[in-house]
Parts: structure tokens; C-alpha cells; sequence
């Protein structure tokens, strides 16, 4: 690593830029990878405030979703989406859409994934296609 001191300014690991831009998306990959890993795991970790694990996970996508929007869940919220899964999953759904108070999201039943999350916000003058059940938490 190559630190510099310029003034009271430390510059750590600074690279010259690359001359196609291979450089700078290399880096927007490591950062969305890592930022997609912080969601998940925090996600994981409020679920960990749950009385047992969940039996459903979220997508990267909707992970990528709920980052951009500032859509988070509370481990009452997770439980109250757990169940619809799980009912959907007893009625024989296989991909269903799950309204709560403040969202909207596809699931794939099936394979318990979120698949994507909308805010109250983006729902209008929407159509939700390629679905076979909803459910109202």
C-alpha cells in the first residue's frame, strides 16, 4: 500500500487511473458486491432477533432494492412476510405478490426469494404481471 502524507492529509493507496476505465469498474463491481453483502448481512443479523431463523431469504436484487429505496424490516415485519410465504406456499402459489403497510414484493414461493421490493411510492400505475396470488400483511 503506498501512503503519501500531503500536508495533514494522509493519501492511502492511491492507483493511477487505468487508460480504458477497467480500473474504475473493476472498483463500482468490488463496491456493489460489498455493499450487497453489508444489506444481506444486516438483514440476516435483524433476523437473528427472531426467535428462530427465517425459512425465506431476499434476492441480491431486492437486496439492491431496499438499499436504493431505504427499505428496511423490522423482525416483526420478516415474520409477518415469513407467514405470508409460507401461507401462499400452503394455497399452492409459486410466485405471489406481498403487500405490507410501506412495500410491495415479489415472491418466488417456491424457492422462498424475494425477488424485488417497491416502496409505497413506486406501487401506483404499476401492473404486476407473471404472478398467481397476492397477499395482504
Amino acid at each position: 500500500m503506498n501512503t503519501m502524507n500531503v500536508g495533514n492529509i494522509n493519501k492511502v493507496g492511491l492507483q493511477e487511473p487505468s487508460k480504458n476505465g477497467e480500473g474504475s469498474k473493476a472498483k463500482a463491481n468490488e463496491f456493489k458486491e460489498a455493499l450487497s453483502q453489508a444489506v444481506q448481512k444486516k438483514v440476516e443479523i435483524d433476523s437473528d432477533k427472531a426467535d428462530k431463523p427465517l425459512s425465506f431469504k431476499f434476492s441480491n436484487h431486492a437486496v439492491e432494492r431496499m438499499q436504493r429505496r431505504g427499505i428496511s424490516y423490522t423482525p416483526d415485519q420478516l415474520q409477518s412476510i415469513e407467514r405470508a410465504v409460507n401461507e401462499a406456499d400452503k394455497k399452492g402459489s409459486k410466485e405471489a405478490l406481498i403487500l405490507s403497510d410501506n412495500s410491495a414484493m415479489i415472491v418466488s414461493v417456491k424457492n422462498k426469494t424475494v425477488v424485488t421490493v417497491m416502496d409505497k411510492e413506486n406501487l401506483k400505475d404499476n401492473v404486476f404481471t407473471n404472478i398467481d396470488s397476492t397477499v395482504i400483511i
